[in-house]
């Protein structure tokens, strides 16, 4: 089974006997509070054009607890977790399909959490709607019919703080943030910049090519080698609050090379003066 699923596959799939779920999980990394901007609102920007058939997920709410001691976008309530995907329409035996805007992490999240949870097929549109060619819907559409997907979290895939720390002495912990938030030069959301001590810098962005899509499977292998991971690797990865490091998880994957996630990341290593902080390019 891929963990990425192309435009015109998708197309094809939802003119099918069994179309997949589709999830709009449309959501955007802002600081725009800082800057007296407007925040991005990702139901209003489905509401103005989405995929036939797709419901909107929100990332903040449904995909994430509330920011606390555990970071910004910290493990939600399994419980309303699974309640918020069968309201979707998540079936365990029917496949499910999800997008956003083109970035790829809002889906990455959805992703990861839905296949940690025991979802056994789940997708994430390569490219997100910017690939989509078909006609747009707009509006709410009507509720789909209940699901039945019951979260059951896998005992492998997840890292705490003590687990990443642990795991960027004994394999590869990346760090999936831009590279000078990785060497501390500028910190524009938590509390301290730098990385956790022994993580390499990979950022996320270096994963995918011009158009957003991933570069092809061989072309991450080589990256992710170049990086440290061989084929008895344990490898981690970490970012900002367990978003673009989903991101990152997913494009492992698409490389063939299964990761965990420290889904607390940055925002709650930092939080804790206590834990150390290494700043500048060196791993150490």
């Amino acid at each position: 089974m891929t963990a990425i699923i192309t435009a015109t596959d998708l197309a094809h799939e939802l003119t099918g006997d069994a179309p997949p779920t589709l999830l709009d999980v449309r959501w955007q990394l802002s600081t725009a509070k800082a800057a007296g901007a407007p925040a991005f609102d990702g139901r209003a920007a489905y509401a103005a054009g989405h995929i036939p058939g797709a419901v909107f997920v929100d990332l903040d709410r449904e995909l994430a607890a509330a920011p606390g001691a555990q970071g910004r976008h910290p493990l939600p309530d399994l419980a309303e977790f699974g309640a918020a995907m069968r309201r979707a329409g998540v079936s365990a035996g029917r496949p499910v399909v999800v997008y956003d805007g083109g970035q790829g992490w809002a889906a990455a999240r959805a992703w990861w959490l839905l296949r940690w949870t025991g979802h056994p097929d789940v997708r994430v549109l390569d490219g997100g709607l910017p690939s989509w060619r078909g006609e747009l819907s707009t509006g709410e559409p009507e509720a789909p019919a209940e699901g039945d997907f019951v979260p059951e979290p896998a005992a492998a895939g997840l890292l705490d703080a003590d687990g990443a720390a642990a795991l960027a002495r004994t394999g590869v912990l990346l760090d999936a943030r831009a590279g000078e938030r990785y060497r501390g030069e500028v910190e524009p959301i938590d509390r301290v910049g730098g990385h956790i001590p022994g993580a390499v810098s990979a950022p996320t962005t270096e994963n995918v090519g011009p158009d957003g899509r991933f570069l092809p499977a061989a072309e991450l292998k080589d990256r992710f080698k170049a990086l440290g991971v061989s084929e008895d690797t344990e490898v981690g990865v970490y970012c900002g609050s367990g978003v673009s490091g989903a991101h990152e998880v997913l494009a492992l994957a698409v490389a063939g090379v299964p990761a965990a996630l420290y889904v607390g990341s940055w925002s709650e290593w930092s939080s804790d003066p206590a834990r150390p902080v290494a700043v500048g390019a060196d791993p150490q």
